[in-house]
Order: structure tokens, then sequence, then C-alpha cells
């Protein structure tokens, strides 16, 4: 069942124990804030994941090149081991402010 499939049954059903929890319902309007909510935080991630890949890795290489991290151009660091990183990062991050989010408009299962 997909993301949107999933919230669109927790937010229109009434409160119910079936799965062990209950459920809360949504008006349209907090609907609409959930999504503008969570639409916006991973258009932030996703620039941020861009910034370090692509312009750090790519674009600004060799100017990151005469910096040296560990013994390693820092260009290439970013290129090769600084990207995965920050992504790693970037998903926890995610799921934290996502567990945050879900709480404030009461979706969590916890």
């Amino acid at each position: 069942m997909s993301t949107w499939a999933t919230i669109e049954l927790l937010a229109t059903q009434k409160t119910d124990n079936t799965w062990g929890f209950t459920v809360t319902t949504l008006t349209p309007e907090q609907r609409a804030q959930y999504w503008r909510r969570n639409r916006n935080l991973m258009i932030k991630l996703m620039m941020i994941w861009f910034l370090v890949s692509f312009v750090f890795g790519i674009l600004l290489v060799d100017q990151l090149n005469m910096l040296r991290i560990g013994g390693y151009k820092l260009g290439f660091w970013f290129a090769q081991q600084g990207s995965i990183f920050v992504f790693i990062g970037l998903i926890f991050y995610y799921v934290s402010a996502m567990r945050r989010l879900d709480k404030e408009f009461g979706l969590d299962t916890e």
C-alpha cells in the first residue's frame, strides 16, 4: 500500500481499534497542511543532497581539491564518500522529522 493510500486510509476512518491503535480523522485543511509540510521538508532535504552530491562533488571539485581531509582531496572525498554520508544522515533526519510531524497531526502509531 502506498504512503498516500495509508494516510488516506488513516485520515478517512473513524476511531477504530482494528490494527491495535486509534486512528485520527483529519480535516481537509489539516490534510493539506500535513502534505504541504511533508513536501517542503522533502524539497529542502533534496536541495541539500543536490548541493553536496552534484555541486560539491562535480561542479566545485577543482576548488575543493585544494583542501585536504584525512590526506585526500576534499572534492574527491565529497564525490566518493561525503555525499553518501550526507544522504544517510538526511534519511535519519527525515525519519525523525516525520515522526514529529505525524505526532503533531495525531497520525503516530506509537
